[in-house]
């Protein structure tokens, strides 16, 4: 399948996925969660709102936590390299008949705030306080102690309509999923990125635009299994939705856990480096090595269950296929 030369020169300076910012009902239970499961660091709070990071990251969040009646996602939040690419972006998009706004966000500054094609909400900022980065304080390790926030992966009513929007804007293709039939070949799913590895942002073919889920990359995979210990100890391990297992596209290690409203974060490790100029690696719907080189495949809620966004009613995708789901996989066996 023809993917598009990567685009080298973009408009503008998209240098990472930033920071995801969730509605949740209860907030000290999404706080212990985060904190005693994922091992995030608490970088400040308020009454209404939790701002969390990695033990790695030095920027002051990477997941917002905001108190509310119903679970959502508001945004998701991605760097520019300078306060210079934040007016840059507004003129392109602009340019383009896309309408954004400039706010002042906490702990953020100036951030353009726009939808992409598909009505996905994003925000762009270029500069947050410093804080300090924990990963040596291993006294104070908790749980999975996540890193790093890495990528998003969102269901796509059309994934080449997503594909069509980041890709002018630098993401380049690291691997993808199609299938063939009479009509031709058809896009599935896209793995796209800008800081060097695999993925900063997935658009998987379903009810979109809807977050599937956010990623945080761990130190090893002990860390994995250390995970799923402390879950069952601090009662959450029914919240283990998938693995651990390894993926064919990208190639990491994995587990996916289910917050307690339901938001889906995957603990990860190990996949590569995509910095120079290489084809995609494309693989075919038929082959199921794609998800899972090892391990059980998915729940069918894993399919089809994901977190709407704010201000975005999902529409129903064109393309469908029969799900290679863990309920047909046991009738089978």
């Amino acid at each position: 399948m023809h993917i598009p030369e990567p685009v080298l020169a973009p408009p503008f300076n998209i240098t990472r996925a930033s920071h995801t910012v969730l509605r949740v009902r209860d907030l000290d239970a999404s706080r212990a969660f985060y904190t005693e499961l994922c091992g995030l660091v608490v970088s400040d709070e308020d009454s209404g709102t939790l701002w969390l990071r990695g033990r790695e990251e030095n920027c002051h969040h990477s997941l917002v936590l905001r108190a509310g009646d119903r679970p959502l996602c508001e945004r998701i939040g991605m760097r520019v390299q300078t306060a210079d690419d934040i007016r840059k972006a507004q003129d392109h998009f602009g340019s383009i008949g896309v309408a954004t706004q400039i706010v002042d966000v906490p702990f953020q500054g100036p951030t353009l705030q726009f939808r992409d094609s598909l009505g996905t909400p994003v925000e762009l900022t270029a500069s947050m306080p410093l804080k300090e980065r924990m990963f040596m304080a291993y006294d104070g390790y908790r749980g999975a102690a996540a890193q790093r926030a890495d990528h998003w992966q969102l269901q796509a009513q059309d994934v080449g309509r997503g594909l069509g929007f980041w890709h002018p804007l630098g993401f380049r293709t690291s691997e993808y999923t199609y299938s063939e039939d009479a009509a031709g070949v058809n896009l599935w799913g896209v793995w796209m990125q800008r800081k060097g590895n695999p993925h900063d942002l997935v658009y998987t073919n379903g009810p979109g635009p809807r977050l599937h889920h956010f990623a945080y990359c761990l130190r090893d995979a002990a860390d994995l299994v250390h995970a799923c210990d402390v879950a069952g100890a601090l009662g959450y391990g029914r919240r283990l939705e998938r693995g651990p297992g390894r993926h064919g596209i990208s190639g990491a290690m994995f587990i996916y856990f289910r917050d307690p409203d339901g938001h889906r974060i995957e603990l990860f490790n190990t996949h590569y480096q995509h910095i120079d100029l290489e084809p995609p690696v494309g693989w075919s719907l038929d082959d199921p090595r794609r998800a899972d080189q090892w391990g059980l495949p998915a729940q069918e809620k894993w399919f089809m269950e994901a977190t709407e966004f704010e201000g975005a009613d999902p529409a129903l995708p064109a393309l469908t296929s029969e799900l290679p789901t863990l309920e047909k996989f046991l009738q089978l066996a």
